[in-house]
């Protein structure tokens, strides 16, 4: 099987210079899909020609919300483009490989919105979890995870997926200063993602 590449990003927060960076960086870097992992907006503000670039060049692109626009915005964006496709609570199968998510970013955390994270991403690996390799994605980082140097304490339902349903890869977005970090969950290689973009293989 090929492998296939992807261009994820997150907290664009609007900004259009940044969006058009990415679609050049999709081009040179020949990315068979691309995920934005929440944040697309600045409070729900503008979210035109945030998706619409990407449908142009006809690449699949994956949605989240984040804390800064709702799970209906990410509805609108996946019915409006015919190529995007809400990943709140869903999946994406592509081959062998299937990429499965939650959106939003919780900010007071307390243990019924953890577990409704972790509810969510359950049902988005149902119908990934025969598939040789599994990405997961969501905008909140994972509780006990290098991004809480930033003093934001990360989602317990999203470390809690990590760990059962282990993932060959984990993204997050979220915390802008974590932009770059890598670590490790088990087997699962864990990415911190910003509006720079990063590209991946599997």
């Amino acid at each position: 099987m090929e492998k296939t590449r992807i261009l994820v990003a997150s907290d664009i927060h609007g900004d259009k210079k940044v969006i058009e960076r990415l679609v050049k960086k999709a081009d040179l870097e020949k990315v068979d899909l691309v995920i934005l992992a929440g944040d697309l907006t600045f409070m729900e503000s503008d979210f035109k020609n945030l998706v619409g670039p990407f449908y142009k060049k006809d690449r699949p692109v994956l949605l989240l919300h984040g804390n800064h626009e709702s799970v209906s915005t990410i509805d609108f964006l996946s019915e409006l483009y015919p190529t995007a496709v809400n990943l709140h609570g869903y999946s994406f199968v592509r081959e062998d490989l299937g990429i499965f998510g939650c959106g939003g970013a919780n900010m007071g955390v307390s243990v019924n919105s953890e577990r409704s994270v972790f509810s969510s991403l359950s049902r988005a690996h149902k119908k990934v979890k025969g598939l040789n390799k599994k990405i997961m994605v969501t905008h909140m980082h994972a509780f006990d995870t290098d991004a809480e140097f930033s003093g934001f304490q990360g989602s317990v339902g999203i470390r809690k997926a990590i760990e059962k349903f282990k993932p060959d890869i984990f993204l997050s977005g979220h915390i802008h200063e974590a932009e770059g970090l890598t670590e490790k969950i088990g087997n699962t290689t864990v990415y911190c993602v910003g509006k720079s973009g990063k590209v991946i293989e599997l």
